[in-house]
């Protein structure tokens, strides 16, 4: 068995597999209750090993080479600390005698998306704020016999970074930089950034085609920065000018592989708004649901492994047994229009697919407001539809190339906007997420039962959680969250 394990940074997380199988899948936030939590805990190795104890673990990324981009950085108090992963971790697991290996950050977020992927070959595109020096890598990815061979074409390295970017431009605006990078892209379908996005690029990008900034956005934005136009306006044109760079990232990848397949991860893989454009190169698209760090734990088990892994879904985490509660979610939900569910295994990744949910009558004018009083959200931001996925294209124009979206990774536009304002942001669009018959089988159930009740194939699902605290993970959550919510939770 191969513990694969992600932390340092933000989002740290924990994977266990056995050969092709993903046994354990888990965040360390959804144990210390700190979002997005960068430390490992004791508690998410005490749940991993109930599946079995490994024999050799991998850290997501090369200290030694992240001290020397430290250092060339001018982060010397980072940079000068001796790198402890080993004795952290024999701290952490217990397993002192079990042999430790480092996989490159960039190889680790490859392997965690194509090791996913339906694919036999792809290009794997990866973009994130930072690995060790990388910032942007295009790889062809290929299985040669029952083993995979990641080749990486092409690289931009520190300081040129979208990822980078974009959080600065998240603290620019008074947000969370890596925590509320998702409100900036929201804020965005407000803005008109056709202006600004001319003013961004021209003063922070030296060179569109290369990739290339003439400022280090690791240094911040200036807190006066473009101080007279409004804040909607900045993210529309810092949003443009991102899918302008990524826009040329897919092209690059088209062009040097020539695959009709691409795997697109890393923490900007979480644009869903960008996503959409993935399909003017690309066939067959494939973003595993968890493309940042805590996903690059699973992946640094994939590059140990060598092979493809076994991916069936996303619920991996915390089991709380028993069967979907169904009939009396539907019967609660026709009533009360908004209850949660926190049942089965919990999902692996920052987005809830139906196992610990907050679910909405999608229908409703008042439930947006309603949903984001509960969570301490600001009213203007969105919900996903979960909708059976047969019935997708009778209620959104999903984009080209993606004719499902099982795990909210892209925005369409939706068909009927004013029969289901719950779910429809002002731009008109929808982060969908299609549930087949693949996928959660009490969720699934869910939808069917309410679909026949109501004739309306959809729920509103957004995160069992309120704005900066973690998912709620086990039962005891679940309980504290309704009694201190005043929002009913099955299980």
């Amino acid at each position: 068995m191969i513990l694969g394990v992600s932390y340092g940074f933000h989002d740290a997380g924990v994977t266990l597999i056995d050969g092709n199988e993903i046994l354990f899948a888990g965040h360390a936030e959804r144990y210390s209750k700190n979002k997005h939590d960068a430390t490992l805990n004791k508690a998410i190795f005490q749940e991993a090993f109930r599946y079995g104890e490994p024999n050799r673990i991998i850290y997501y990324e090369n200290p030694w080479n992240k001290k020397l981009r430290q250092a060339f950085a001018g982060q010397w108090q980072d940079a000068l600390q001796w790198p402890s992963v080993k004795k952290e971790l024999r701290h952490l697991t217990g397993l002192n005698n079990c042999p430790i290996y480092y996989a490159d950050h960039h190889e680790a977020h490859a392997a965690a998306g194509f090791a996913t992927s339906p694919f036999e070959s792809a290009a794997v595109v990866v973009v994130d704020a930072i690995g060790e020096w990388d910032t942007m890598s295009i790889w062809q990815a290929y299985m040669e016999g029952d083993s995979v061979q990641y080749e990486k074409l092409w690289s931009n390295t520190y300081p040129h970074s979208i990822g980078l970017m974009y959080s600065a431009f998240t603290q620019r605006l008074g947000l969370r930089p890596l925590d509320e990078e998702y409100i900036l892209m929201g804020m965005s379908a407000y803005g008109d950034g056709s202006l600004l996005s001319s003013t961004i690029k021209s003063d922070l990008i030296s060179d569109l085609r290369q990739l290339k900034f003439s400022k280090n956005m690791h240094l911040g934005i200036e807190k006066d920065y473009l101080k007279d136009s409004k804040d909607v306006d900045i993210a529309a044109g810092v949003q443009i000018v991102t899918e302008q760079l990524l826009d040329t990232i897919f092209h690059k990848a088209w062009d040097i592989t020539g695959d009709r397949n691409v795997v697109f991860m890393g923490g900007v893989a979480l644009n869903c708004v960008a996503n959409r454009n993935i399909g003017k190169y690309f066939e067959n698209i494939w973003v595993m649901p968890n493309p940042g760090d805590a996903g690059s734990s699973l992946g640094a088990a994939a590059v140990l492994d060598g092979g493809k892994l076994n991916w069936r879904h996303a619920y991996l985490g915390t089991d709380i047994p028993g069967e979907y509660p169904v009939r009396r979610l539907v019967n609660y939900l026709k009533k009360n229009k908004i209850a949660g569910v926190a049942s089965g295994r919990a999902e692996f990744g920052p987005r809830a697919l139906g196992h610990r949910s907050l679910l909405a009558d999608p229908r409703g004018a008042e439930i947006k407001d309603a949903v984001n009083r509960i969570k301490k959200r600001q009213l203007f931001r969105p919900f996903a539809p979960a909708i059976l996925a047969e019935h997708v294209h009778d209620y959104f124009d999903m984009p080209m190339s993606w004719q499902d979206s099982p795990y909210m990774q892209v925005v369409a536009q939706c068909k009927k906007p004013t029969e289901f304002p719950a779910i429809v942001h002002v731009d008109g669009t929808s982060r969908v997420q299609t549930v087949s018959k693949n996928d959660s089988p009490g969720f699934r159930r869910l939808l069917e039962a309410w679909y026949a009740e109501t004739g309306c194939p959809m729920l509103l699902n957004t995160s069992l959680n309120i704005r900066g605290e973690p998912m709620v993970d086990d039962r005891k959550d679940a309980d504290r969250f309704e009694k201190k919510y005043g929002v009913k939770v099955f299980s």
